[in-house]
């Protein structure tokens, strides 16, 4: 018995096969990031952070201008205060990324040490409903443990930290460039 093919979805696998290039290309960019990243962390986590300052100049000129459009879903207050923060934290990023790189790493590191004292609590709470409370224990405690540590030396949280991306990225950029040539035979 052979498998029959759809033939109204062939002209769509054929469009999707004809753009494998762009999977590829996001694949390779991916790739080269996460090299760097490995390569040099802390130029890596510079540059993300004045990534996300561009990212946030953009929230807040939006955020800005949205000020004046009379049907806006939310409140002019708060409408400004989130446009005024956005635009803070990306004058601050932009200008000073290495600043802000270490700055993010701590506000993980008070994160980490906050979900890691919820992680202990909710495993006591619910020890009796669940099993293997002592997991959530476990994990809560390494997540202080990993907070303080960030909190104890921003600078090698942000190694670490960075070094994750980039592994990260390596990892996603190859499975893009193996969908990319799989598309590619689509064509």
């Amino acid at each position: 018995m052979s498998a029959s093919v759809d033939t109204s979805a062939t002209p769509i696998l054929s469009a999707i096969g004809r753009s494998w290039w762009v999977l590829l290309l996001f694949g390779l960019a991916a790739i080269v990031f996460g090299a760097l990243a490995i390569g040099r962390p802390v130029a890596a986590a510079v540059a993300l952070a004045w990534t996300a300052g561009i990212m946030a100049l953009v929230e807040g000129l939006i955020s800005l201008f949205a000020l004046f459009d009379k049907n806006t879903g939310i409140s002019k207050g708060w409408l400004a205060f989130y446009a005024f923060a956005s635009l803070l934290f990306a004058y601050m990023a932009i200008t000073n990324p290495a600043s802000m790189a270490g700055a993010m790493v701590l506000v993980l590191a008070a994160w980490l040490i906050v979900a890691g004292i919820f992680r202990i609590v909710f495993a006591i709470r619910v020890r009796k409903v669940i099993e293997g409370e002592w997991l959530l224990i476990v994990s809560g405690i390494l997540a202080i443990i990993l907070g303080v540590l960030f909190a104890m030396n921003p600078l090698a949280g942000m190694i670490t930290s960075t070094l994750w991306i980039g592994v990260c990225a390596l990892i996603y950029g190859g499975f893009q460039v193996f969908a990319a040539f799989k598309l590619r035979k689509l064509a």
